[in-house]
């Protein structure tokens, strides 16, 4: 397996999905609490980006086993081990490979902080495993969108801003002689939360516009996923909505001072956004139009992250 293969086989060009909510806790951390370590977001964002690289081979290598159709829908070119005649071997041990890395540098991030990290780390790592393993992945289920959205929405941006500030009062977790002391501070985990709703909501439309896109694909495969439940006109009614949801969060969050007043300029992307959206309605397709749902991804999220950068900045 040559480099070449091996990107297309982690599928590089999606790991922004879980780079960009890094990014938005970290600049989070740093606007609210003025607060910032380097070695634990170096650890963190190591562990993160190769844990994603081993969820999506996985993905990959039980699309590859599973398949009862493995021509047609674009199957021969988009998974690389048909593509590249990647042997079964190698794409097994890439997958212990990086699991391996991930998990020593998440243990590592522990170590540096508190049994809390560990704690959703491990819920992270066991969801993304069986997102894509077992005997009903996760991926192949009407939950795919949801459980994709909080988890690398939620849980990436709650990190993202924990590690900076795990000694603070926003979860405390204490473990003495198996007895367990927790204390929430609930207005600002609910504000962490609302942060991560324009990413949580962009994530699950990558799902989404995926699922709609491979619809006859999964027919063909048994695969049940959401659009498969309620209809194709339907998802795409409810891939549209979805972003504006976003928008609408976003205003919360400025109206209630939780991001700086500049993020107002992050609602002009609602203009590419709905014409991105406008593109997908009137054509849902692997190879051309479910990129769309990607830039609109990028657009939102970027823009929140940027305004938030300014925030600290200024």
């Amino acid at each position: 397996m040559n480099f070449k293969s091996f990107l297309k086989l982690v599928e590089i060009q999606t790991k922004v999905a879980s780079i960009v909510p890094f990014l938005i806790g970290t600049f989070y951390a740093l606007y609210t609490f003025s607060s910032f370590s380097f070695l634990n977001f170096l650890i963190m964002l190591i562990s993160l980006e190769v844990f994603d690289m081993t969820t999506t081979t996985i993905n990959n290598y039980i699309d590859f086993k599973s398949a009862k159709k493995k021509e047609g829908f674009g199957y021969e070119s988009h998974n690389a081990i048909v593509r590249d005649n990647i042997p079964e071997k190698m794409v097994q041990l890439t997958i212990t490979v990086l699991l391996s890395i991930a998990i020593i540098f998440g243990i590592i991030l522990v170590a540096r902080t508190n049994l809390l990290v560990l704690i959703i780390g491990v819920i992270s790592f066991a969801a993304g495993i069986l997102y894509t393993f077992g005997p009903v992945p996760i991926s192949r289920t009407p939950f795919g969108e949801l459980v994709s959205g909080f988890i690398m929405g939620f849980f990436i941006i709650f990190l993202a801003t924990y590690i900076h500030v795990y000694d603070s009062n926003i979860v405390l977790f204490n473990l003495n002689n198996w007895i367990l002391d927790l204390s929430i501070d609930l207005p600002e985990l609910l504000k962490i939360f609302l942060v991560s709703l324009p990413a949580q909501l962009g994530i699950a439309n990558l799902m989404l516009a995926n699922n709609i896109c491979d619809i006859e694909d999964d027919i063909a495969n048994e695969r049940y996923t959401l659009p498969r439940y309620i209809g194709k006109e339907n998802s795409i009614r409810l891939y549209s909505l979805l972003y504006i949801k976003a928008f609408l969060i976003m205003v919360i969050l400025i109206i209630f001072d939780i991001v700086p007043l500049i993020t107002i300029l992050a609602l002009l992307t609602f203009i590419p956004v709905m014409s991105n959206i406008h593109k997908f309605r009137k054509e849902q397709r692997k190879d051309t139009t479910f990129e769309l749902a990607v830039h609109n991804f990028l657009i939102i999220n970027i823009a929140l992250a940027f305004t938030l950068l300014i925030g600290v900045i200024f």
